[in-house]
């Protein structure tokens, strides 16, 4: 008997529904794209003077990692919050919201900073957390439609559009502080002046051109597939091992515990770049660096953060998503020995070293990402991810906090070196996981 041919319109609504979910899909990554290059202006503020206002307003540099720890600690409480709205509202309605949180932070910062009030300013910079949650939380939406061989090429689509507001950011450091001063505003005020106007319009793209929205698509498509299928029939010779190029390509079989692997991968990376990231406008303004050098070091470092990523999405869609986070770990471990070595004048060293860290921590936030995703389905994506995202940025927080300790007691290539070396126990990590073993082929 003939094989049974498959009914014609099952066929073209299969057809229509594939159509449909690539439009949507190149709609969405166009409006995260636009959302990311907006965030990443406002969440540059606060990693270029951050530290600066605090060392300012409370007159010490054990203190100065405070502010780090501050919006680190309020994008951990944003990133459940937005994983819960999410996950009853769609993406639009948790992101917008997040980002309005930022702006409201924000602003509070510069009122801070004009009233010289420590008190306010330290719920203001935890409020201003809620935008730098958001601006990484905003990675999931262009996963929700994306098939698994593409996703992190996906993640990568929205982190490299953070790179042009970012990277611009810190390098308007000081004309925004002009602008801050004519206003009648410390000059260290000016940058987060920029962040709040950024986040209010980050906030409005998404509020008003996420329709459809895609984790709410992903669910209706996801819904009327897992009530038809059937089971495929039995072989009847033995089963055929993939090879392992293409086990390699297959990163869904992960399942659930490489949602964990995912989560150390970022926890680790994330508490290396925060630690090393936070203090060195410190270092350099120990050894008389100015503003337009550190706007410089620190537009570079963020470069290296976001740019790579269409290069790392593809590579670990191809290589896998364990030998990438492997490499990861090795380059933090460079850039910490890097800072660690580097002369104190020495501008071109620093660069390099920042620039090396945030390579690092790009590669394993892609990969982490896309092991998260691998392990989780449509219906409970953003609850988990945003659970795995309050630990990214607690771990953060920690390094922000402890980091302006460690460089108290110890010096600037005591925290880099350790930040270095704490990052490389992810080899053993993913060595000892039975996905990295699986994803590894």
């Amino acid at each position: 008997m003939p094989p049974a041919t498959p009914h014609p319109a099952r066929v073209t609504d299969a057809a229509d529904v594939g159509t449909e979910r690539a439009r949507v899909q190149r709609r969405t990554l166009l409006v995260v794209a636009t959302s990311q290059v907006l965030g990443g202006a406002g969440l540059a503020a606060g990693v270029t003077v951050g530290a600066l206002l605090a060392q300012q307003m409370l007159g010490t540099d054990g203190l100065a990692g405070i502010p780090a720890a501050l919006f680190t600690l309020g994008s951990a409480l944003t990133a459940y919050v937005v994983g819960r709205l999410s996950q009853r509202g769609g993406r639009r309605i948790g992101l917008g919201a997040g980002f309005l949180g930022g702006a409201v932070g924000a602003l509070g910062v510069v009122a801070a900073a004009a009233l010289d009030s420590v008190w306010l300013l330290f719920p203001a910079l935890f409020v201003y957390g809620a935008g730098t949650a958001t601006n990484l939380q905003a990675r999931y939406a262009g996963t929700d439609l994306a098939t698994p061989d593409r996703r992190g090429s996906a993640i990568s689509i929205g982190l490299v559009s953070t790179t042009f507001g970012a990277v611009a950011g810190p390098n308007l450091v000081e004309p925004l502080g002009r602008v801050a001063l004519a206003l009648g505003l410390p000059s260290l005020a000016g940058p987060f002046l920029l962040a709040a106007v950024a986040y209010g319009a980050a906030a409005a793209v998404l509020l008003t051109l996420l329709r459809p929205d895609p984790l709410l698509l992903a669910r209706r498509l996801a819904a009327p597939a897992t009530a038809t299928a059937t089971p495929p029939p039995t072989p009847a010779g033995p089963p055929t091992r993939p090879s392992p190029r293409t086990e390699r390509r297959q990163p869904s079989r992960s399942g659930p515990s490489g949602a964990y692997v995912g989560a150390t991968v970022m926890v680790l990376t994330q508490v290396a770049m925060v630690a090393i990231m936070t203090m060195t406008p410190v270092q350099m303004r120990h050894h008389h660096h100015g503003l337009t050098d550190i706007g410089l070091v620190i537009g570079l470092h963020i470069a290296g953060m976001y740019l790579p990523s269409p290069l790392t999405g593809v590579l670990v869609d191809r290589i896998g998503r364990t030998p990438m986070a492997i490499a990861s770990g090795v380059v933090l471990l460079a850039a910490g020995i890097t800072a660690a070595t580097a002369p104190g004048g020495s501008l071109a060293l620093m660069i390099v070293a920042l620039v090396l860290l945030g390579l690092g921590w790009n590669i394993g936030l892609i990969t982490g990402t896309a092991l998260v995703v691998d392990g989780t389905e449509p219906a409970e994506r953003p609850r988990v991810q945003g659970s795995i995202d309050v630990l990214v940025a607690l771990a953060g927080a920690g390094g922000g906090a402890l980091s302006g300790v460690v460089m108290a007691v110890g010096g600037y290539p005591t925290l880099t070196l350790g930040a270095g070396l704490l990052a490389l126990a992810l080899v053993p990590v993913l060595l000892r996981t039975s996905v990295g073993r699986a994803v590894a082929g």
